[in-house]
């Protein structure tokens, strides 16, 4: 809604212009009048439409032409007043007033003119006969008032009308010459019904139309008026009900029967609460609320958003396969004024055998647009109406801001869910592989994916520790002599080298020693293509020599040429590292080095193996009696027994730690 409204009184000399301000202040007629009424201002506390208002009185016999240009430029609605029983003062209308006024406004924002016939006391027959030509020649006029200054007849209303003029202006909604809602009004209330019908079965049931009344006028529709809607309806549109719920050609003529009723305030409230502004555009505001991003910080889907968006997946899943067909998808898309998501959204996530995406895929895709581009993400949010139909105060309630990386790294703990990993190296080491093989794509499925469709993104979830978490991993082009502050800016790094490519590696360890050696971003080197002979690299130490030199975990093995989905263990331990950055990974060590191999190895030696047989032996024996099993001193004996072996575990573990 505008902050306030700015009303200009324009007319030939003695029709009565600041008499009209002077009795809307007094109440009364004046016995003295001015050639000009001062400005003034009516407060917004005693305006129905709860706005400051600004009345302007124009004088030819005080005021300059440049001046009335001025007050023409900044006007949001001019009220040309006429003498009802002067002729002259009518023809001036059309012969001056709208002329002058057209010249000095923009065309595409025509001011809306209100027609004001004052003096109405002195004459008994109307004026509108003469004036309704003028009306239908001239779109921009809103509408007619006679009144009377000196009877006080129709002051308030005339004020009123000019101020819904500016508020709530007829003509984006209705051409007056077609007798029909204009396009764009058609499109805004196409979106809201669509919104609205949030079980997108075509007809907005009791349920939704209570929930689109509270919505837009914050208070229910009583059942019989609910009832009394759809009978105008129904007397008037044949298709306008069905199954006893509004139809979208019965909401649309329902706002068109609003508009022609002079009551386009009501269709106005519904446009304005689902964002859009005078134009019949979506407010900037509304697409793109405040969210600050302090540096270092990522931007997350909270627990509501992913609520909604599984609502929204529902809504249009009708075929309940938990996969959205490109149909379903467009169907889904309707409400946005373009396609948001390309060719390569399928090579991104998750689809099925027929490439379509799925409900994992789905929230997927939304993770990632927040990630990457939280903006787009509100806009997204804006055009599906998730403050509307969430009942939260604008999309930014749906992102969650996570805190410093610094931050986690220090307290050795995060709190976030969604984790980024790059993946470097050279042309052909099979980093498109890779990142396909984390969406579960064989080698097969690969060669199906059209050039122009492939994605430099891959993302998934990898459960950790029973924790779910989605896995950015983002294709790095090999460009080793330049590598951007956002190219190096990751939670794991993927440094991917092919088996069978003897210059492979090499490009691994310089981009290690270049730009991660000294960094705390945790590093996996990934042997690639592992189903080929695996072929000598030309680097001064092999692969596993270079990782035990730096102390990163073994080269983990890879191959995507599976006749199954390939396997996702190596992605839930690129997770695991990225979601616990300042540990090692226990599960990973083959090197016989750490303290976890050794311990397993220890008690996996032949000695324990045969201290633990010999004990049982001894345990389970013929020799011990029932009795003696039942006795309270064997058991005791066996307590202090087991708490010595724990405290000489311990004691070896930590010895064992003491040296690393």
């Amino acid at each position: 809604m505008r902050k306030d409204v700015r009303i200009l009184l324009v007319g030939e000399p003695k029709v009565g212009k600041t008499s009209l301000i002077m009795t809307l202040v007094s109440e009364e007629f004046p016995a003295v009048v001015p050639y000009r009424a001062e400005e003034i201002t009516i407060p917004a506390d005693v305006t129905p439409e709860r706005v400051p208002t600004h009345i302007v009185d124009y004088s030819e016999a005080e005021q300059t032409d440049e001046q009335l240009y001025q007050e023409i430029s900044k006007a949001n609605v001019i009220c040309i007043v006429y003498s009802v029983n002067n002729k002259k003062s009518i023809e001036k209308v059309t012969s001056h007033w709208i002329p002058l006024i057209n010249e000095r406004t923009d065309k595409d924002s025509r001011v809306p003119l209100i027609l004001v016939g004052n003096k109405s006391d002195l004459v008994e027959h109307s004026s509108m006969e003469t004036v309704l030509p003028i009306m239908n020649k001239y779109t921009e006029i809103e509408t007619c008032v006679e009144c009377s200054a000196k009877n006080l007849k129709n002051i308030s209303e005339l004020f009123y009308y000019a101020q819904k003029a500016v508020l709530h202006p007829t003509g984006p909604l209705y051409c007056p010459e077609k007798k029909e809602m204009r396009s764009a009004c058609v499109r805004a209330l196409t979106r809201i019904f669509k919104v609205s019908d949030l079980d997108n079965d075509g007809i907005l049931n009791d349920h939704e139309l209570t929930f689109f009344q509270r919505t837009c006028f914050n208070t229910p529709l009583a059942p019989q008026a609910l009832e009394d809607v759809k009978n105008v309806v129904r007397k008037n549109l044949t298709d306008g009900v069905r199954d006893n719920g509004l139809t979208l050609k019965g909401f649309l003529f329902l706002h068109t029967l609003f508009i022609q009723r002079g009551r386009h305030e009501t269709t106005w409230a519904v446009l304005r609460r689902f964002g859009y502004d005078d134009d019949l555009e979506l407010h900037q505001d509304y697409l793109f609320p405040l969210l600050k991003i302090p540096p270092d910080c990522t931007t997350e889907l909270n627990h509501n958003a992913y609520l909604f968006l599984q609502s929204v997946f529902d809504k249009h899943d009708k075929d309940r396969d938990c996969a959205l067909s490109p149909e379903e998808l467009m169907d889904l898309f309707d409400v946005f004024p373009y396609v948001p998501w390309g060719l390569d959204v399928n090579s991104t996530v998750c689809t099925n055998d027929q490439g379509w995406i799925t409900y994992q895929g789905y929230l997927s895709q939304w993770t990632l647009t927040t990630y990457l581009d939280v903006q787009r993400c509100l806009e997204y949010l804006g055009y599906l109406g998730y403050s509307i139909i969430a009942e939260q105060e604008s999309q930014a309630s749906a992102i969650t801001v996570t805190r410093d990386k610094k931050l986690d790294l220090k307290k050795k703990q995060t709190q976030r869910n969604v984790f980024r990993g790059h993946a470097f190296g050279i042309t052909g080491s099979g980093k498109t592989g890779f990142l396909q093989g984390f969406l579960g794509r064989n080698l097969v499925r690969q060669k199906a994916i059209k050039e122009e469709h492939k994605s430099y993104y891959a993302i998934s979830t990898a459960h950790v520790y029973g924790q779910e978490k989605y896995l950015l991993l983002h294709e790095i082009f090999p460009d080793f002599d330049f590598l951007s502050e956002t190219e190096l800016s990751c939670d794991i790094v993927c440094l991917i080298y092919d088996v069978s490519n003897p210059c492979s590696f090499e490009y691994c360890a310089r981009i290690f020693k270049q730009y991660f050696m000294d960094s705390k971003t945790p590093c996996m080197l990934i042997a690639a293509k592992s189903d080929l002979p695996e072929t000598k690299q030309q680097y001064c130490m092999t692969p596993l020599e270079f990782c035990r030199k730096h102390k990163m975990p073994p080269p983990q093995s890879y191959t995507c040429n599976t006749a199954a989905a390939p396997s996702k263990d190596i992605f839930i331990k690129l997770t695991t590292m990225a979601v616990y950055p300042h540990a090692r990974l226990r599960c990973m060590c083959t090197c016989n080095r750490c303290t976890f191999c050794l311990c397993q190895n220890f008690l996996n030696s032949e000695l324990v193996q045969t201290v633990r047989t010999k004990l049982y032996t001894v345990i389970f024996s013929r020799h011990i009696t029932h009795a003696d099993l039942k006795s309270s001193t064997f058991w005791l004996r066996a307590s202090v027994g087991a708490t010595v072996c724990a405290m000489l575990g311990f004691a070896m573990y930590r010895a064992l730690l003491r040296p690393r």
